[in-house]
């Protein structure tokens, strides 16, 4: 039978970025969304502040300048190099692992009840600590939702529980009257949508959402509500997804760091979209047979006039070559351009997903120009993961891209660039 650890670093981009940074101990930190647009990530001294998340920057910037907040651009390389690290120390624990998000894994950690869980999980946390500089809190229980609760527990500090909560010890009077005192929304899966129904419904707490009718909740909801119900009463139904499955979409979108006109600088991000789309695609070892390109002008801007377009072709020949998909966004980008617009975002989405080894060749394939293509495509990858993504790239995606996102307060590449290695100088 699983007992689940869920370990969770806290405000891991925040984190990240005071990890090198001396001078940022104990100063408010925020990490803002692409173009520098909002607040996706606030460090302890932030929160307390009472900033919340998703505020637009340009409306805090005086409360900043009052704070001492100090702002970066989202740092994607140096916080998914972390989260890499992080797993390295947490796979010396458990060999089943499951990397949930970038800032959580769940651990099967049964068989080592004889150290004591709690105790194990306190071993986790000081090792991270010790060898990474970063924070986590660790929810042990026997099902997945409740160890998600416990990790809540642990981050909050409820009935003690200082950074390690353990519900498979915790008395279950104990255990219930902590239930009591949770929000239903505060459920995995729950959140802000099924909240006001389920409290219609005299359903306000953890405890009130175990304790309800399972196949009522069943008959208004769904059979996932009726599955996390179970999982609270401790029944396990969600089991440790090991190995992550093949996505049967991939999108790669941005939102463009200034307004775009021309068709010639769409056609420069779509490209350089479906090259990163196809990198993607290659690495799960499959093939798209279809492809979509949109382009919008900005929602959010009255004043100028609205347009936006998506358009969906199936390919003549399932590929993951970034030559033939930009070709093709090319094609299609060409059908649903219109003169005169500032255009906002554009995006593309492969579809149609199949492993590479099941696909089905056209009467004028040709096997030797197809398994040609493949190791070029390869030799592209090889590359750019030695010597960083970009090296190597298609003329179509542009040498300027003055259309990039805005990332006007990035931090160094502190573990994934040369020139961004920190530096000692002495007094």
């Amino acid at each position: 039978m699983p007992i689940f650890a869920l370990v969770d670093c806290n405000n891991f981009y925040a984190s990240c970025e005071k990890l090198f940074d001396p001078r940022l101990a104990g100063v408010p930190v925020v990490v803002l969304s692409n173009n520098d647009g909002c607040v996706v990530a606030r460090s302890a001294e932030v929160k307390a502040l009472g900033i919340p998340m998703g505020v637009p920057w340009f409306r805090i910037r005086e409360q900043a300048r009052r704070h001492g907040i100090v702002a970066f651009s989202s740092n994607y390389a140096l916080y998914a190099d972390m989260s890499n690290r992080v797993v390295e120390v947490l796979a010396q624990f458990s060999p089943d692992i499951e990397v949930y998000s970038i800032d959580e894994s769940f651990l099967d950690v049964a068989g080592f009840e004889g150290t004591g869980l709690a105790e194990y999980g306190r071993q986790i946390r000081e090792r991270v600590q010790r060898w990474l500089g970063l924070t986590v809190c660790v929810g042990i229980a026997p099902t997945k939702t409740l160890a998600k609760l416990a990790n809540h527990c642990a981050k909050k500090n409820l009935a003690g529980a200082a950074g390690v909560c353990d519900f498979t010890i915790m008395p279950t009077a104990d255990l219930d009257a902590l239930l009591a005192r949770i929000d239903v929304g505060e459920v995995w899966g729950v959140g802000r949508k099924l909240t006001p129904r389920l409290q219609a419904m005299g359903i306000g707490t953890v405890r009130d959402l175990r304790d309800a009718d399972a196949e009522t909740l069943r008959a208004r909801f769904s059979v996932v509500l009726e599955r996390t119900l179970r999982e609270l009463r401790g029944i396990s139904c969600l089991a440790l997804e090991e190995v992550v499955p093949d996505k049967q979409q991939i999108i790669c979108s941005r939102s463009f760091g200034e307004r775009v006109y021309e068709l010639e600088a769409l056609q420069e991000a779509v490209a350089s979209y479906l090259s990163r789309a196809a990198e993607k695609l290659r690495q799960q070892g499959s093939l798209a047979g279809a492809l979509t390109v949109y382009i919008r002008t900005s929602p959010f801007n009255p004043s100028e006039p609205h347009y936006q377009k998506a358009v969906t072709v199936p390919l003549p020949e399932a590929t993951a070559d970034s030559r033939f998909l930009a070709r093709w966004g090319r094609r299609i980008l060409k059908r649903i351009y219109r003169p005169g617009f500032a255009y906002q975002k554009a995006g593309v989405m492969l579809s149609d997903i199949r492993p590479r080894l099941h696909n089905q060749l056209s009467l004028f394939s040709s096997p030797r120009a197809t398994h040609a293509n493949g190791r070029l495509m390869q030799a592209l990858d090889q590359i750019n993961a030695r010597w960083g993504r970009g090296t190597l790239r298609l003329a179509a995606e542009g040498l300027d891209k003055e259309w990039q996102m805005k990332r006007g307060h990035l931090s160094p590449g502190y573990t994934t660039e040369w020139a961004g290695l920190p530096t000692v100088k002495a007094g």
